[in-house]
């Protein structure tokens, strides 16, 4: 079965879904959709943007265990970064299986396309049980950056449409990151790529 546990980031409460109410807090409290994280009718997402190489270390681990991950908003000189795409209370099919894809943009600060890539495969396996459904689970697609002179400096953003073909139902969201003058990060789109515990 995938690896199901609530996320905790730095500087953020540990945030779980709940039925028919969306986000909340580790102490029950509302938490609003922000750009990265929503709540669209049940469905859930989640972005979260990680200076972490030990990330899926940090993944893969007892439930009981909740994984902290550092999030990045600049970043310097030929450092990695890596995207994780959450996601939370998808429908099942009458098999039991869950159907998420994503298009995927990554846009340059010159708003040229890094990536761009429509109904990519996201999420496709067995539906947990009903009392894990609002858990978190991560996406078998994430989006790692490598640093390379080229690239330009500025904002670069990452827009993700998640989408579950089983509700129809589409969640947008979008981050960015700042690279300095001195940065030079380049993207690369990982399709398919397996995260631990995926």
């Amino acid at each position: 079965m995938k690896k199901l546990i609530a996320i905790s980031l730095i500087l953020m409460s540990s945030i779980v879904m709940a039925e028919n109410i969306g986000w909340r807090d580790q102490a029950g409290n509302s938490v609003p959709n922000t750009d990265a994280m929503k709540n669209i009718n049940g469905f859930g997402g989640l972005l979260v943007v990680t200076p972490d190489k030990d990330w899926k270390e940090k993944w893969n681990t007892p439930a009981e265990n909740i994984p902290h991950f550092n999030k990045a908003k600049d970043v310097d000189y030929g450092q990695e970064l890596t995207v994780l795409i959450f996601f939370s209370n998808p429908k099942a099919d009458d098999k039991g299986l869950i159907n998420i894809t994503c298009d995927i943009q990554v846009v340059r600060p010159d708003e040229t396309y890094s990536v761009n890539s429509n109904d990519v495969n996201c999420a496709n396996w067995q539906a947990p049980p009903d009392q894990y459904k609002y858990n978190l689970q991560l996406t078998q697609t994430i989006i790692r950056y490598v640093g390379e002179p080229s690239d330009l400096p500025g904002t670069w953003k990452v827009l993700i449409n998640l989408k579950d073909k089983n509700s129809g139902i589409e969640v947008p969201l979008k981050t960015e990151f700042h690279l300095t003058k001195k940065s030079t990060n380049k993207l690369k789109h990982s399709d398919g790529a397996s995260a631990a515990g995926v």
